[in-house]
This record gives structure tokens, C-alpha cells and sequence, in this order.
């Protein structure tokens, strides 16, 4: 019956973290997959969040509705696009509840290859690679547009925006509002200005996933990019995660937002997303769900929240600082100062392949082959064998 299947290859992420898992070495640095590790190399549970777990108990929980829990779909939303902003007075804003950021990709793929069958989707060059695996098991079409540059470890902005100019009406652009994966290379408010009047210049639908919100700068600013185009009435489609921000990585917490031009089409679009989901897993789990709820609507629990996503910001700059300050005093006829330009979780580090492959043979230190490196893995204890082996692949 199975004989035709074809074999798996494997998720190149979750296949490094089965090879780290196998490796016997002692002394063996896992920096490849995108959780946030504390200086002790733990999983950190924020306080507010283990205080709202707290409230809620971990009690039998029934079903919830199709679209998920109410208060969290509105406190997301305030969130994301703002308490205050008008789109949400008027009542033009579908939000739902999702399987983490991944499920609220997958949703809206769905939705928008069956309204929009001939649209093409552009995902930045390079992506997680799950996007395009996402959109491509949706239906699309996947492309890449010119984002990131290896020479001046930036931007191909003007390359970028010719890109988009280029695009026929109902193109799919997906975009990373903050903390870019895996580059950790973002775009200035002023680029994002520009970039979203071309997308509403050339009638695009942008999808902007944001899945590090508070990780970049602050939480009202990593959202700058999905207000502003709101602000445009674009036909936006957004997708968050809780996984990284609330350390609620197996609870699947997510949510997709779309702007509509009406409350009614609002209504049309949140009437739709249900019926996926009643045919893909009929509601989102309850527990993590509520949980952020209740640091959300809770003002001091959500303040006290925010405050400890700050200090996760600030450990990250604070490595990457000691990452660019060691390699530097190593080698310093190169320059390192990338590593404390990007933000976020993750840093292209400039190594190439074979100095990967170097760093996981010689020294046990896991990164993946792209070069990306989860500087949230890095700590206190592990740093200086850290740079001291990418010092000595770099110079070889």
C-alpha cells in the first residue's frame, strides 16, 4: 500500500538538532534552533506567565469556539496593531486563534489561494525555511525577492523595491516586520515607508509574520511595519507567535489577523477561517491560549510580561556585544560590528559552509549550514569557546 511513498528528507533544523542530540561530546554547543535559552542555558518561564498559569489552574478545559478564545483574540490584537487604532473601532479586523505562528500562516495561505488561485507568493531571499514549505503546501507558486546582501551584510533595498515595483496586482509578498529569520537584518521605519507604498502602489496583499515582537527594540516599535499598513488600508494579512515572547513553545500559541475594507467583509473573511478550521482540527488548544489572555488583559501582569521580554532583548544585545567584542580582539583587521547591528534571535554569521561544517567537526558547536546562528543559545559559560572557535575558523 506505501510502496510508492516517497522517503522524507527532513526539516534541515530539526535534523541538526537529532545529529547535536547523537554527538557524545561533553562540552557540545547547540546554537541552531530558535528557542530563547537563559545565561544558564535553560528555558526561562517568564514570572507573569507562570502566574497566569497559575490563575487558570491546568483543570479540564472544554472545547473552545472554532475561531479561539475572544478576550485573547481582541488583546492580540490591541497589541499588534495598537489599542487605539481605528481598524479596530470600526470593527474591521478578523482575528483568530491559531497553532502558533506556523498555523496562522498555514490559515492564511489557505485562504488566499482559494480567493486569489492565480497569485504568485515572494518570500525574502533567504526565509525561514518554513515559509515557503507553508505556501507551497498551500498551492503557491513560491519565489524569492532580493533581500539580503552577503557584501555589506545589509539590505538589497533599492534591488527590493524594483522587485516589488515589477509585480502584478493580487502578489503575495511576505514580509518580516522585525528580528528578520535567519538574518536578524531589518529594515528602517523610513525603508518600510517606502516599501508599503509600493506594495499599495502595485495593489500587493503583504504577509507579515511577526513571531519576536518586544525582541527587536520595543513591542510598540517591532510592530512599527504592520501599523503602518494598516494605516495604508492594505490587504493585510499578519501572523504572530507566542512561542519565543511568552516561552509557550509547546502550548502552540498564535494568532491571524486580517484587515478588511468593512465590518461586513470582516465578517466574511472570519466566517471562512472558521470553516478551515472545523475541517483542519475544529479549535485551537485552550491552555496556552488562555494563559496569554491572562497576561495580556491583566495590566500588571502584562507590564511585568513586557519588562521581562526587555530583559530576554537585553541578554541577547548583551551577547552579541561579547560576541563582536571577542572575535574582534581575535581578528581585528575584519569587521565584526554586524553582530551588533542585526536584532533579534538570530545573526547571519558570514561563515561559509565548510567553516560550519569546521565548527560542528573540530569544536561540537551546532549551527546551521546557511550560517545562521541563534545567539539566544549563547550564555556566560559557552561564549568565549564560542568565538574563540569561529575566530579560528574564520582565520583559517
Amino acid at each position: 500500500m506505501y510502496q510508492h511513498v516517497q522517503a522524507y528528507a527532513g526539516d534541515p533544523i530539526l535534523s541538526l538538532v537529532e545529529t547535536f542530540q547523537q554527538d557524545p561530546r561533553p562540552n557540545k554547543i547547540s546554537l541552531a534552533i530558535g528557542i530563547y535559552f537563559d545565561n544558564d542555558g535553560k528555558m526561562p518561564l517568564p514570572a507573569s506567565v507562570l502566574a497566569a498559569e497559575q490563575q487558570i489552574g491546568f483543570g479540564v478545559k472544554s472545547y473552545l469556539p472554532m475561531e479561539g478564545h475572544a478576550g485573547f483574540r481582541a488583546e492580540v490584537a490591541k497589541l499588534i496593531l495598537g489599542a487605539d487604532n481605528a481598524a479596530l473601532a470600526q470593527n474591521r479586523v478578523a482575528a483568530v486563534q491559531t497553532l502558533g505562528g506556523s498555523g496562522a500562516l498555514k490559515l492564511g495561505a489557505d485562504f488566499i489561494h482559494r480567493w486569489f488561485p492565480q497569485a504568485k507568493v515572494y518570500v525574502s531571499d533567504p526565509t525561514w525555511d518554513n515559509h515557503r514549505g507553508i505556501f507551497e503546501g498551500a498551492g503557491f507558486e513560491v519565489g524569492t525577492y532580493p533581500y539580503y546582501d552577503a557584501q555589506t551584510i545589509g539590505v538589497k533595498f533599492d534591488e527590493m523595491c524594483d522587485f516589488f515595483r515589477r509585480q502584478p496586482e493580487n502578489t503575495v509578498v511576505l514580509l518580516h516586520p522585525c528580528c528578520h529569520n535567519p538574518t536578524g537584518v531589518d529594515l528602517s521605519a523610513e525603508q518600510w515607508d517606502t516599501v508599503l507604498n509600493i506594495v499599495a502602489e502595485r495593489k500587493l496583499i503583504p504577509f507579515m509574520d511577526i513571531a519576536y515582537q518586544g525582541f527587536g527594540d520595543t513591542f510598540e516599535s517591532d510592530a512599527y511595519a504592520i501599523r503602518k499598513a494598516v494605516a495604508l488600508n492594505l490587504p493585510l494579512f499578519a501572523s504572530c507567535s507566542f512561542s519565543k515572547n511568552m516561552s509557550q513553545y509547546g502550548q502552540r500559541v498564535g494568532a491571524l489577523l486580517v484587515l478588511a475594507p468593512t465590518p461586513e467583509e470582516a465578517q466574511l473573511v472570519l466566517g471562512q477561517m472558521k470553516f478551515s478550521v472545523r475541517r483542519i482540527y475544529s479549535s485551537p488548544p485552550a491552555q496556552g491560549g488562555l494563559t496569554a489572555y491572562h497576561v495580556l488583559s491583566n495590566p500588571e501582569l502584562a507590564a511585568q510580561w513586557q519588562a521581562e521580554v526587555y530583559e530576554m532583548r537585553d541578554r541577547i544585545r548583551a551577547m552579541r556585544q561579547k560576541l563582536y567584542d571577542v572575535l574582534s580582539a581575535r581578528l581585528p583587521e575584519r569587521d565584526f560590528s554586524y553582530f551588533i547591528k542585526q536584532r533579534g534571535m538570530f545573526s547571519y554569521t558570514g561563515l561559509t559552509v565548510e567553516q560550519v561544517h569546521r565548527l560542528r567537526d573540530e569544536f561540537a558547536i551546532y549551527v546551521l549550514d546557511s550560517g545562521r546562528l541563534c545567539v539566544a543559545g549563547l550564555n556566560d559559560g559557552n561564549i568565549d569557546m564560542v568565538a574563540d572557535a569561529m575566530a579560528a575558523v574564520f582565520a583559517a
